[in-house]
């Protein structure tokens, strides 16, 4: 995605995004994206670490199962 645009491309939208926004709003806009992103992460590790919590129960709940079954 970001890799991909190079050194000449990631100076032509800094620019781009200086003159669009003006020197005054650029880091309040940097700050807002910076917090989007940080938020977008913390969803992303909760949601994973709820995934990755259902698979041990399944497996664990499985596990059970095939012991009783064993057992018999």
């Amino acid at each position: 995605m970001l890799a991909n645009i190079g050194v000449p491309g990631l100076i032509l939208i800094i620019v781009l995004a200086l003159i669009i926004f003006g020197p005054k709003k650029l880091p309040e806009l940097g700050r807002a994206v910076g917090q989007t992103l940080g938020e977008f992460k913390k969803s992303a590790r909760e949601l994973t670490s709820d995934v990755v919590d259902e698979v041990k129960e399944v497996k664990e709940m499985a596990s059970v199962d095939v012991t009783k079954e064993l057992k018999k």
